[in-house]
């Protein structure tokens, strides 16, 4: 045989196994900055959508359509689930998960439900006991984003029922936090249309929080918002402004969106920003110790895609200065959609993990020699 032949050989064979690996891994074709890799944390959680941190390490997935809780559980160390298992199920679009005191808070259309001390009944799970049954209905952004807070309160989004309206219940269209004990529950953020992912940085404390804007603008309005609550009470605009300044054609008329406090940093229109975490661990390098990560799920409805993947928020003073690609080719060059980003969650050994609700993967991603 020629050496040319074997050659050639080698190649087909080469592009061979990329293909196959392509096929089987998930985490195939997705770029990060040198020095980092990723792997799936697991691949066993149809629309894993957001993310919490048990005491003991067990990670809580929730869902939207598969109305699943998922408890993922890394026994040796690898950087993989072993065990995953369902310990909720024939729930109404249970997206949000917190773990507050060791018991485990879900988040469904209208209640929010508690599992109290789940982490040491992972096989024999407690049944749900329902905190509270008077949150909204409507399925319209009825999904709700759920946080335990440095307070010791339940934080959650409250959507607006529609793409752009003015609803006379105050409740929509709010960042609210609930006191699990007491039952009561505080507006702590008006005019936000639909956020569905939070985070409080560690250096002040400060809550911020994404909101993803109106559509029916068209491709390039108006953009998404990062905004900042240093305290309870401020309007952020809707459905009266979007971004910094633009007025809504129909609710915007005789305002001033000087009145509204404006986004602390616009991303693209249409690349809905979702989960979001401060990075405060010590295994990614030092540069990115502070900056926020910011999953974007991608746009539904623009012309050309945009979105679908993980950024970076950098600060400079306190404000935000600089907003960089972090993992990206979820997008394929062609249109292609391989998966979404959803939440993200910091490990106790400083990595990533990042939800994918169309591919139904958690990954995991790291810096350093690779597992």
């Amino acid at each position: 045989m020629s050496l040319t032949k074997y050659c050639r050989i080698l190649l087909i064979a080469s592009l061979a196994a990329c293909a196959a690996r392509a096929e089987t891994d998930p985490a195939a074709g997705i770029r990060l900055p040198p020095g980092f890799q990723i792997q799936a944390f697991s691949a066993e959680t149809p629309n894993a959508r957001s993310l919490a941190l048990g005491e003991d390490g067990t990670v809580y997935v929730g869902t939207m359509q598969e109305g699943k809780v998922y408890a993922l559980r890394d026994h040796d160390g690898d950087g993989k689930a072993e065990r995953v298992s369902v310990i909720a199920s024939g729930l109404t679009m249970p997206n949000g998960v917190a773990v507050l005191d060791g018991d485990l808070y879900v988040a469904d259309l209208s209640r929010l439900i508690r599992f109290k001390g789940l982490g040491a009944r992972l096989t024999d799970p407690p049944p749900a006991e329902t905190i509270s049954a008077d949150f909204p209905k409507e399925v319209h952004h009825g999904w709700k984003y759920l946080r335990a807070g440095p307070d010791h309160l339940l934080y959650l989004g409250i959507g607006a029922p529609c793409n752009v309206c003015r609803s006379q219940d105050p409740i929509y269209a709010t960042l609210i936090r609930f006191d699990p004990t007491t039952k009561t529950r505080e507006i702590v953020a008006h005019g936000v249309r639909n956020t569905v992912g939070f985070d409080w940085q560690p250096q002040t404390g400060i809550l911020w929080f994404a909101d993803n804007g109106r559509d029916w603008l068209g491709d390039d309005l108006p953009p998404d918002e990062l905004n900042r609550a240093p305290r309870p009470g401020l309007h952020f605009g809707y459905p009266y402004c979007h971004g910094k300044d633009i007025a809504d054609p129909e609710f915007g008329k005789g305002i001033s969106c000087t009145d509204y406090v404006p986004p602390a940093w616009t991303f693209g229109p249409h690349v809905a920003p979702l989960g979001m975490r401060f990075y405060s661990g010590s295994q990614f390098p030092g540069e990115f110790r502070g900056r926020l990560f910011v999953a974007q799920h991608g746009s539904w409805n623009r012309t050309v895609p945009v979105g679908y993947r993980v950024v970076t928020v950098s600060f400079e003073q306190g404000e935000p200065s600089t907003e960089t690609v972090f993992a990206e080719g979820w997008l394929k060059p062609n249109g292609e959609v391989k998966g979404r980003p959803v939440d993200i969650l910091q490990m106790p050994d400083g990595a990533l993990l990042v939800s994918d609700d169309k591919a139904g993967v958690i990954y995991r991603i790291s810096h350093g020699a690779p597992r």
